[in-house]
């Protein structure tokens, strides 16, 4: 029997660190003193990658928010998340990174951002973690 051929992901992985939350361009809402919207966002084609395997992580990344003063410009928010494409990093910590960033920059009133990941192994994972603002009272 023919000896098995091991394999190894020859990958650099790039730090979480190489994210700059200052790509994202906010937008006055110029309906903010007349009504509520919620916004609802989706990148189905979101990619990162596993930081133990070194194998390509794919999902939908959703962002639903209640703006208070700013919305956020859909370019910034398309080259804000494909600066993860060779970043390792957890989905936990994904959706974590993903709303702290867009909460700093936009001060919503709420905010959620969830991924759903593609199966890996028959296993598919589902991560959100939500903003809601403060009140005063």
């Amino acid at each position: 029997m023919p000896h098995s051929k091991e394999y190894k992901t020859n990958y650099n992985l790039q730090s979480p660190d190489i994210i700059k939350a200052d790509i994202l361009e906010p937008i006055d809402y110029e309906f903010k003193s007349k009504r509520d919207i919620d916004i609802v966002i989706q990148n189905p084609e979101y990619t990162s990658v596993c930081p133990m395997t070194g194998l390509p992580d794919f999902g939908c990344i959703t962002v639903k928010y209640r703006p208070k003063t700013k919305i956020v410009e859909l370019k910034s928010l398309k080259f804000y998340l494909l600066q993860y494409r060779n970043v390792g990093i957890f989905y936990e910590s994904l959706v974590n990174r993903i709303l702290d960033d867009l909460v700093s920059v936009l001060q919503p009133k709420f905010m959620e951002v969830s991924g759903d990941f593609t199966s890996r192994g028959g296993i598919t994972t589902k991560v959100t973690a939500v903003f809601k603002e403060k009140n005063d009272n």
